[in-house]
């Protein structure tokens, strides 16, 4: 189906062709050319559309299409049926046993032979296959299988039919008992011969297509062979004789096109084992001869496309369409070599575009690809006017002759142009924003893309997409004749509406494209909006902000809501350390160990990797009831800055347990619990030892004690 709609393109490319070769003349210097000429204008209306529509007489009249074949056929048709008829009622008024007896007599003549010589063939095959020159050699086996029991007895068979008919007197029953006879013996003998040449390929990788082949073609070939050599008796001049003229030429015209339809469906159902066949060689061979093998590859492809081609012209040669029989295979001929050539070609061109491509650059690799674009629209239409001159007709002719293929021509050369334009600009600006997307081949020293970039980039991408397709389908429509000010005035209306119909939607529109524009957000950013949605920025549209929460939760807030933005992610960012300690702690000691916390992370391998700077130190920065505070701080990078402060927690935590004279301060009144402080070395006394190392001091007993 897709071959079929390249035709279709290529014929109306190449109706634009000599409108682009010539500048695309307009309609007016058309108009104005036959004023001058002295002949009258033709003026069509409609654009391409009504150009087409207007010339279809003047085509059909160019390819000599006519409309009364339809009627000839059908008066042929009932005159076959009339003569049908007469002779059915001659044969039930005064019935011929002698004629229906040579009719059997022949019949069971040439079935008795054939199905005797079949029988022998198969002996004697038996006997050969047995032999110890033939029994190693498999292929040979085949071929014997084949020709002994099926192929010979059907010429001999054939041979010893018109030898008997001889001696029986010229009747219709001995020509349709001929007539069986040859159809029969040419149905046998096609199949054999065909089943004879496969083995020919039964080799190695080849084998199981030749399987294929056997099991799918034996019956199609009987029927190819039998209805083809039946309608070859048909058309000789004996039958139309004896059963009428148009009686036997309606049934040559219908065998033939069922031998066609056979064959057809045959070559079509046999398409990738015959393929198959035809492209696989040896490795050596493959990897030695690459050019033979690409031409090989090139024609398994299209090989039945030849052979339809031909069936085609066969059928159309039988039903009385175009030319002479001659005429016509030589055309159907040189059009198979065309196809051929121009896909070969093709395929030319394409291994070499795809060389090219893979050694350059990105501006390169797209504008190669233009090229080649251009090269295969060129080359499709040299072969669709080459074929049309192989058929008898100039398409080219007719676009520079007639008025109405100028007309066609140069509303196709607009139109072609404006796709090519627009192409070359889609391919420009694309390949500009895919290089500051992703440069593919980074220099030394450039930085990755930003994420403003990569935030504003695929938006402006998207919007210069549906600018093109808008202006390129617009100037198409008015190129094809369609009236687009209706569309234009429409489009207008159903816009304004809109724009009043949504004003929140365009408040989103536009406080979304501010956003964008001055860099507040970007894909990738940890952000806190409006105190009400927290996340990570996963895709930026041109109305609304998704975000994933940290509980993976995607929150889709609109541009118009957004009041406030507080960016996490932004340059740096800064772990903020507050510790607070006793009163009774030394300031100095507890500066120290958060000093010596912060230079362990520093050394850490993988925390330094965020880390900006060292550990600043601020002081104690307040005093209250629970106790003193001392704060610090770490310049790190953005998003780091709480894996830095947990990792501080811990190293301080550790380092104050493992010290006796700093404490951490409790939030609760610290009269009220007091450690007991050692008044020297060996003067308490061993009852106060062994009691407990917390006092509390508004208990009576403690009292008494100091007292």
């Amino acid at each position: 189906m897709s071959n079929f709609k390249a035709v279709i393109v290529f014929f109306l490319l190449l109706l634009s062709g000599n409108g682009m070769l010539e500048a695309a003349p307009t309609l007016a210097s058309v108009i104005k050319a036959e004023e001058t000429d002295g002949k009258p204008p033709v003026l069509v209306d409609g654009g391409l559309l009504g150009a087409l529509g207007a010339g279809m007489d003047e085509v059909q009249g160019k390819l000599g299409l006519s409309v009364d074949l339809l009627d000839t056929w059908s008066v042929r048709s009932q005159k076959a049926a009339d003569e049908a008829g007469a002779l059915v009622e001659q044969a039930f008024r005064q019935p011929s046993w002698s004629s229906m007896g040579d009719f059997v007599l022949l019949s069971a003549i040439g079935l008795g032979v054939f199905f005797g010589l079949m029988l022998a063939g198969r002996l004697l095959a038996r006997y050969i296959d047995n032999h110890r020159l033939i029994e190693t050699r498999p292929r040979i086996q085949a071929l014997v299988s084949y020709a002994v029991p099926y192929l010979f007895p059907a010429l001999l068979t054939l041979m010893l039919t018109l030898y008997a008919s001889r001696f029986v007197q010229d009747t219709l029953g001995r020509s349709l008992g001929l007539i069986l006879a040859y159809a029969g013996s040419g149905g046998v003998f096609c199949a054999a011969l065909v089943l004879s040449l496969s083995t020919l390929f039964d080799v190695g990788h080849k084998r199981r297509a030749v399987q294929i082949i056997r099991q799918y073609s034996a019956r199609s070939l009987f029927l190819i062979g039998f209805f083809a050599a039946l309608s070859d008796a048909m058309s000789s001049p004996l039958m139309a004789q004896q059963i009428g003229r148009d009686l036997a030429s309606c049934l040559s015209v219908l065998t033939g096109l069922l031998a066609c339809g056979f064959f057809a469906y045959l070559a079509i159902k046999l398409r990738r084992p015959v393929a198959h066949l035809i492209r696989n060689r040896a490795l050596a061979q493959r990897l030695g001869q690459p050019a033979l093998q690409e031409s090989l590859r090139i024609f398994s492809v299209l090989w039945y496309w030849p052979i339809l081609l031909m069936l085609l012209v066969s059928a159309l040669n039988l039903l009385g369409v175009g030319e002479g029989s001659e005429r016509a295979l030589r055309n159907a001929l040189l059009t198979s070599g065309l196809l051929i050539g121009t896909v070969f070609m093709s395929t030319i061109l394409h291994h070499w575009f795809r060389t090219r491509a893979q050694r350059s650059g990105a501006y390169k690799e797209r504008f190669v690809s233009v090229i080649y674009a251009l090269l295969r629209v060129a080359l499709a239409v040299t072969f669709i006017e080459l074929l049309a001159q192989i058929w008898g007709f100039s398409l080219l002719a007719f676009a520079s002759d007639s008025s109405t293929g100028k007309v066609i021509s140069d509303s196709l050369g607009h139109i072609l142009l404006i796709l090519l334009v627009t192409w070359l600009a889609w391919v420009v600006l694309d390949t500009a924003i895919q290089q500051a997307l992703e440069p593919a081949n980074p220099r030394r020293g450039s930085h990755a893309p930003s994420t403003r970039i990569k935030t504003i980039l695929p938006l402006m991408r998207n919007a210069i997409k549906v600018i093109l397709v808008v202006v390129c389908t617009i100037t198409t429509m008015a190129n094809l004749g369609v009236n687009v000010a209706p569309f234009l005035a429409g489009a207008g209306v159903i816009g304004l509406a809109i724009g009043f119909g949504s004003q929140q939607l365009v408040q989103d529109v536009i406080t979304g494209l501010f956003i964008i524009i001055e860099d507040t957000i970007s894909v990738g950013d940890w952000v806190v909006v409006d105190s009400s949605h927290a996340g990570t920025v996963e895709g930026l549209t041109i109305r609304t902000l998704r975000l994933r929460d940290s509980r993976g939760f995607v929150h889709s807030v609109p541009f118009g809501q957004i009041k406030a933005v507080i960016n996490h992610s932004r340059q740096f960012a800064y772990a903020y350390f507050s510790v607070q300690f006793t009163y009774d702690t030394d300031m100095d000691k507890a500066t120290e160990l958060i000093r010596e916390a912060g230079q362990q992370i520093s050394n850490d391998p993988l925390l330094s990797l965020s880390l900006q700077g060292t550990l600043t130190i601020f002081g104690v920065d307040s005093m209250t009831l629970d106790g003193v505070t001392i704060t610090a701080q770490f310049r790190t990078v953005s998003g780091a800055q709480n894996s830095v402060s947990r990792a501080f927690n811990d190293r301080v935590k550790k380092l104050v347990d493992k010290s006796s004279e700093v404490h951490f301060a409790q939030h609760y009144p610290q009269g009220f619990l007091l450690p007991v402080r050692e008044a020297g070395e060996g003067t308490a006394p061993v009852a106060q030892q062994a009691r407990s190392t917390v006092l509390l001091t508004d208990m009576p007993g403690s009292r008494s004690e100091g007292q």
